[in-house]
């Protein structure tokens, strides 16, 4: 029995590769779908383009002759006066939403057409006059409409001789006079290289006109960059967020869970250690350790839990949970906070840790005696300041004074870290984030 080799897509495509590197090779690109939609693509931008030189041009004429003749005096009724002044202002008026209308239209055909997406740059906002004047003052504006004023030539002209490649045949018979043998031979040829040319004509035309458009209709260098760093900035805003709701429900489980377990340990370990009658003194030890390892244990799960958020930040707000750190403190503090209206939690939780890290730092380095704390919404920014007469030398660029982690989650809200520490002292660590 022979044997038979099955079909695969692999074979399938050899074959057709070897079927089209023929003379078929030379129609294919005739019936290309991408060849029609660049055909159609520039047909669509010479109508489009002969569309708008006839609004350019009668925009430019009405508003040249309005201005000259103003200049020149106007003669005649003060109706046509005031129309003349109206033209000369409003004319210039109307182009930038001309602009941002016609530009929509032509990035539709790019999307529609081609399967071109090209984003459409920022608008200016603006209120008032501002909203009126500052188009003009926009690169985007300028951009687009040299490339309006540019498509009467790049699509009507591109349009025209790709439409004259594909219509090449059928203008042969019609062409003038009666030509001889040699002649009619020539042209005929000539139609038919102008028909096989067409399709790399018409996506040429398409190509040059798509790499002018990315670059005039789209959004510049600078917009991009612009639109990046936003989206960069509330990505790490979300992020920001994310952090800070990930610790809050951390510090609720092991508040609601294991520090209420070890709260009832401790409490029945205590009660175990009072009430046993005659125990020996094996247990009685025993029983003692467990209960010291348990409160011991329980004390470090609140130290831990506070510094991961602070419930009473969330439930008394800033002034409350900032008058429990001044009150930890080892060394006298004095604690001012003035802020009329509260911060979003995430910022009111870098304040928080700003304070409690400082006068951490404040307590095992610095040799001070007292400090001061003042915590106050200046515009739209909550300013930290924290101060201390102690020796001084303090860094936010050493590794283990805590600082510098303070001064990157600052700087992860668009905030920053300021500190002054003289060799001797004082030392003043300033905190300044915005309160949204």
């Amino acid at each position: 029995m022979p044997n038979v080799v099955p079909m695969t897509s692999a074979s399938t495509d050899a074959r057709t590769d070897a079927r089209t590197t023929g003379p078929l090779a030379l129609l294919r690109p005739l019936s290309s779908h991408r060849t029609w939609q660049a055909t159609f693509h520039a047909v669509a931008g010479m109508f489009l383009g002969a569309a708008t030189g006839v609004v350019v041009v009668l925009l430019g004429v009405l508003w040249w002759a309005a201005v000259i003749s103003l200049v020149q005096g106007a003669n005649g009724h003060w109706l046509l006066t005031a129309l003349y002044v109206v033209v000369a202002l409003l004319a210039p008026l109307a182009v930038p939403p001309w602009v941002r209308f016609i530009s929509a239209l032509q990035r539709e055909r790019f999307r529609a057409l081609l399967g071109v997406e090209i984003a459409a740059p920022g608008h200016a906002p603006g209120s008032g006059w501002r909203s009126i004047l500052r188009p003009w003052t926009t690169g985007a504006t300028w951009r687009q409409l040299a490339y309006h004023l540019l498509t009467p030539l790049l699509g009507g002209l591109g349009g025209v001789v790709v439409l004259a490649c594909w219509s090449a045949p059928v203008l042969l018979p019609l062409s003038v006079g009666t030509p001889s043998g040699p002649e009619y031979l020539l042209r005929f040829v000539g139609a038919i290289a102008l028909l096989f040319a067409a399709p790399w004509v018409a996506r040429g035309v398409a190509g040059a006109d798509t790499a002018v458009a990315r670059h005039l209709l789209g959004r510049g260098q600078a917009e991009e960059l612009a639109e990046r760093v936003e989206s960069l900035a509330r990505s790490r805003a979300d992020l920001t967020s994310a952090a800070d709701s990930e610790r809050r429900r951390i510090e609720r489980d092991l508040h609601d869970g294991v520090q209420q377990r070890l709260v009832c340990l401790a409490m029945n370990l205590g009660m175990a250690r009072a009430t046993l009658t005659t125990p020996t003194e094996e247990a009685l030890e025993v029983i003692a350790a467990a209960h010291d390892e348990a409160t011991a244990a329980l004390a470090e799960l609140r130290d831990f839990v506070r510094g991961l958020h602070p419930a009473v930040l969330d439930d008394r707000g800033l002034d409350a949970a900032l008058s429990g750190v001044v009150a930890r403190a080892p060394l006298p503090v004095k604690l001012r906070v003035d802020v009329p209206r509260r911060c979003s939690p995430s910022i009111e939780a870098i304040a928080y840790f700003a304070v409690s890290e400082a006068l951490t730092n404040v307590a095992k380095h610095a040799e001070a005696s007292r400090a001061e704390v003042v915590t106050e919404q200046v515009g739209d920014r909550l300013v930290v300041t924290v101060t201390d007469d102690g020796r001084g030398g303090a860094s936010s660029e050493g590794a283990g004074t805590g600082l510098r982690g303070l001064a990157q989650r600052a700087a992860a809200v668009d905030g920053g870290l300021t500190v002054v520490s003289p060799p001797g002292g004082p030392t003043t660590v300033t905190v300044s984030v915005p309160c949204e």
